[in-house]
């Protein structure tokens, strides 16, 4: 589940982009976004400054593409800050700006309904991108695949606590309740926790996705569950971060915390061995994908999906968990991480330990 998870990944991303960029993927049809694209618009909407990944990753990955397929294209890049008002608004302006196509991560799944009714009604395609909108399809969807985010994460952590024997009950972290793949993790959490045998202490659903209300409510469980918690499910490595700063403030032994999303910031946590481990979805292979779907809108086709999630064409992406065991040959050995980003002072001893150069 190592190295060939990430291969399958990189393999279906390869065929995926080939399809979109040959048109061979697509039926042909008109989405009356096309006609010339030379020096047209491309909208790229994300939801919040809580995860780094957006502003370090999501965008300049996205914009590199976008660039090799169209050098002329623009693309608009905004970024809501966990507002679902200040989101509809961006949408408002990119239509009005005459964008071909939006890729969009809401940050209210349900609320976006509204951004996907506007746009198809002025026949410019949308892309849910990460997060998916389930009440008005979207023209396409592009994530990694959310549902079994959250069963590896969990099942790796019981198949941990197991091993180690542990005794006493899990706390579950959830993501933000506006964000309809965050219930998809929750539900994939919920299917390795659940029949484990380790009995659920509690759970929360944490706004926005915020690591800070994350701590505080993993601060109120460590006094209220004291000496009874084996482990932690966090739905992402932000609120991982949280619930690990809580058992540090508290001055208590931290236990297995999971993550997500393969931030600099968990890496550091996983080498040192505050965190037990995080998901390795290469944003690269996301970022691409969406931005051939767009493009391949934009000169009015409709890209065909590989599956459908919520009556919406979709391609899904499968993910790796990384530990400690793997971290070097997931994210370092693979060019994802580079070692003079990441095994800097306290962690450079640690890198060292894991042969990681």
């Amino acid at each position: 589940m190592r190295t060939t998870a990430f291969a399958v990944a990189a393999v279906l991303a390869s065929s995926v982009l080939a399809a979109c960029g040959s048109g061979s993927g697509s039926t042909g049809e008109d989405t009356g976004a096309g006609g010339d694209v030379q020096n047209a618009k491309v909208a790229f909407l994300m939801p919040d400054l809580a995860s780094t990944r957006y502003e370090l990753q999501d965008k300049p990955l996205f914009e590199a593409k976008m660039k090799q397929l169209c050098p002329s294209c623009q693309v608009i890049y905004q970024n809501a800050d966990s507002d679902a008002a200040k989101q509809q608004q961006q949408a408002n302006s990119a239509l009005a700006q005459g964008v071909k196509a939006i890729v969009i991560d809401p940050v209210d799944s349900a609320a976006a309904a509204t951004i996907v009714k506007s746009a198809q009604s002025q026949q410019v395609p949308i892309i849910a991108y990460d997060r998916p909108i389930p009440a008005t399809p979207a023209d396409y969807y592009i994530s990694f695949d959310n549902e079994k985010i959250g069963s590896m994460i969990a099942q790796s952590l019981v198949d941990h606590l197991k091993e180690e024997k542990a005794e006493g009950g899990i706390l579950q972290v959830n993501g933000s309740p506006t964000d309809a793949a965050a219930g998809l993790i929750k539900k994939g959490i919920h299917s390795a926790v659940d029949p484990s045998g380790f009995k659920l202490l509690a759970e929360y659903d944490t706004p926005d996705w915020q690591p800070e209300k994350a701590q505080t409510w993993v601060s109120g469980q460590i006094t209220q569950f004291k000496g009874q918690i084996a482990g932690v499910v966090a739905a992402n490595d932000g609120t991982g971060g949280g619930a690990i700063a809580a058992f540090k403030a508290a001055g208590v032994e931290v236990p297995p915390v999971t993550g997500n999303d393969a931030e600099p910031a968990a890496a550091q946590r996983v080498i040192a061995g505050d965190q037990y481990n995080t998901i390795s979805k290469p944003i690269k292979i996301v970022a691409e994908a969406a931005a051939n779907v767009a493009w391949g809108f934009m000169q009015g086709e409709k890209p065909a999906g590989k599956t459908t999630l919520y009556d919406t064409p979709s391609e899904l992406f499968v993910p790796t968990v990384v530990t400690k065991d793997n971290i070097k040959e997931v994210l370092f050995d693979s060019g994802i991480m580079k070692a003079a980003d990441i095994c800097t002072g306290a962690y450079a001893k640690g890198c060292d330990e894991l042969g990681i150069k």
